[in-house]
């Protein structure tokens, strides 16, 4: 019989009963009742039930022995009694009664329990990674993560894709994110760039003849931790195709990631095919570029409704429309009825604390005396009533229900309403689960206007290809003009989350420069920063283009979390520390010295 183990604890049915069986694994839990010991004993596998009855001469030290512990146990495996049998797991039939023990590895004193999965702090949970991942719950998304990842490359290869690997140092290229940067021993005073994503290098492969390329990739960003964003690293399924349309690249990524998501979905609906929206077209319904399509209402432009302080005696928003600005409608069905005036206020004060907006006029409506509705709160309680009943006609709205209104300028009015659009789905339970709902949102500017430089730049990834090539670069003489300038750009979106980001690339050297040159940048600062890529283009360079869809996010939405903590094996927390294994950390100055490197002190003032 092998050392460790006959069987896993997950292993054992009531055909084995009868057999002599060796288990090794943690002790997960015991129960001592007056004539017998039982322990649940766990590995990766699952949970055997142990009887360790008082006769057997390791008796004691099996009750002492800690949970979490190591052990070994040899024996006959028995049926268990009828009243007995756990329906709950795979081996709740039987159970293995104790004649040899062996305590591998006694577990000290624990600083977190592993049964029951209670709520622990962050700081303790990350420390101690190796105990929370012994969670079910957690041990669960991590091998889910193993899974998924194998089934996207499982379907890439089945699709004619070819796997690569790009370099991890590489140069620094300013792509939207710090970069995180790798001083050169043998080149003092330069630094390697861990790659914020193969961009170049994927293209790169297309030039070089290459036709359909994958990876699994791993990227690194120095950002900020978010829900959706781990801090320092991520993984995203990488993807590049030559001689293909925007077209050919959704016919080839929308049923990867359909049949993933039905393959992991456990009784969840995937819907399919998935909608294409224009980027503006979202901005205007859902005030994201990332709508969450389960949510069963949408925002309404009611700017012209506010025009005539006459008709609304609201001053507030007359002035507002009159300078140019937007007042977007978020209605609340059923939430006047169902709701206390306490719920209204409460999404204004989040307004103002949370989104830090001057906050969200909203207004109660009932039915009014005589016929019709009205409403006493102050936004609609002086609307004239033909321009009441029009304005509530164009949103859907009757007596009952309640409505959210944000007011400002363009951008930040949509920003607040798509916002409260999903706060006021979940806060009266309107968002539905056991359903996935995709969108490939498409048709983004190719550029935005940066208001803290006061500028034209790129606004999603400075490589793709402008819809009408050249000549709509050259046409574009005002800002206006170039704001207008679409791009061959799309983003899967699922519930609300965005998954991936991609393009039709830009392959000719002479449209790069002028695109580049449109957003401030002239041919030399090209040539620096994207010498290899340019370079290349001049020698023959195919129509290409792809996506990158974040594994992480996928394996966060199919295991059911909001945080994507729980889905990595070893995640950093939320200041880009690993508390685990004490990094970032000083190094020695022989270290500093070999890299020609001197630190600064930080100056806390600064």
């Amino acid at each position: 019989m092998h050392a460790y183990r006959s069987h896993t604890c997950g292993e054992l049915r009531k055909e084995n009963v009868g057999e002599t069986v060796r288990l090794s694994g943690w002790v997960h839990r015991k129960r001592e009742h007056a004539n017998a010991l039982f322990i649940d004993l766990r590995d990766h596998y699952g949970i055997s039930q142990v009887v360790v009855y008082p006769v057997a001469e390791f008796y004691e030290a099996a009750k002492r022995c800690p949970s979490e512990s190591v052990i070994t146990v040899t024996g006959e495996l028995l049926a268990r009694d009828a009243e007995a049998v756990n329906a709950e797991i795979g081996t709740g039939e039987v159970e293995l009664r104790a004649d040899e023990m062996i305590i591998e590895s006694a577990a000290a004193s624990l600083p977190l329990p592993v049964f029951g999965e209670q709520d622990y702090p962050e700081d303790i949970r990350l420390k101690h990674r190796y105990l929370d991942l012994r969670r079910e719950t957690l041990h669960k998304n991590i091998i889910m993560r193993g899974q998924v990842i194998n089934s996207l490359r499982r379907r890439m290869i089945d699709s004619g894709f070819t796997e690569f690997q790009t370099p991890i140092l590489t140069a620094s290229s300013p792509e939207g994110a710090r970069d995180f940067l790798v001083p050169s021993r043998l080149n003092p005073g330069k630094f390697y760039a861990l790659p914020q994503a193969p961009q170049q290098f994927k293209q790169l492969i297309m030039v070089a003849g290459f036709d359909r390329y994958f990876q699994i990739a791993p990227c690194f960003r120095d950002e900020d931790a978010r829900a959706d964003r781990s801090p320092g690293e991520f993984y995203q399924l990488d993807v590049e195709m030559s001689f293909v349309t925007q077209e050919d690249v959704f016919q080839a990524i929308e049923p990867v990631m359909a049949g993933v998501f039905e393959e992991f979905a456990d009784g969840r609906e995937v819907q399919t095919p998935f909608p294409r929206i224009p980027y503006k077209e979202s901005m205007e319904k859902y005030g994201s570029d990332k709508p969450d399509l389960r949510i069963p209402f949408e925002l309404t432009d009611v700017s012209e409704f506010f025009t005539d302080e006459s008709k609304t005696g609201f001053g507030i928003f007359a002035k507002i429309t009159g300078s140019g600005g937007k007042v977007i409608a978020i209605p609340a069905k059923g939430a006047a009825a169902s709701q206390s005036r306490k719920f209204f206020d409460n999404m204004d004060k989040w307004a103002k604390k949370e989104m830090q907006m001057p906050g969200l006029g909203y207004a109660r409506l009932k039915e009014a005396d005589g016929g019709g509705v009205d409403s006493q709160d102050p936004v609609l309680k002086n609307f004239e009533a033909a321009h009441l009943k029009a304005l509530l006609e164009k949103m859907g709205l009757e007596a009952g229900d309640g409505v959210f209104f944000s007011a400002g300028k363009k951008g930040p009015a949509y920003k607040l309403a798509g916002a409260a659009r999903n706060k006021v789905a979940a806060d009266l339970d309107m968002i539905p689960d056991g359903v996935f709902k995709f969108c490939w949102v498409v048709d983004y500017p190719m550029y935005e206007w940066d208001e803290d430089n006061e500028k034209i730049d790129f606004s999603h990834n400075p490589f793709s290809m402008p819809q009408g090539g050249m000549d709509v670069l050259e046409n574009a003489k005002t800002n206006e003009e170039i704001l207008d300038i679409l791009a061959y750009q799309y983003d899967i979106v699922c519930n609300g989350v965005e998954l991936s980001s991609g393009a039709i690339r830009n392959h000719k050297a002479d449209i790069m420069y002028k695109a580049f040159e449109i957003a401030g940048y002239g041919p030399e600062v090209v040539e620096d920063k994207f010498a290899g890529m340019i370079n290349a283009f001049k020698f023959g360079a195919p129509p290409h283009g792809g996506i990158a869809p974040g594994v992480d996010r996928i394996v966060m939405l199919l295991a059911g979390t909001n945080t994507i903590r729980d889905v990595i094996l070893f995640p950093m927390n939320g200041q880009a520390q690993d508390l685990m294994m004490n990094a970032p950390a000083e190094v020695d100055n022989k270290q500093l010295k070999e890299l020609n490197l001197k630190l600064v002190p930080v100056d806390p003032k600064a």
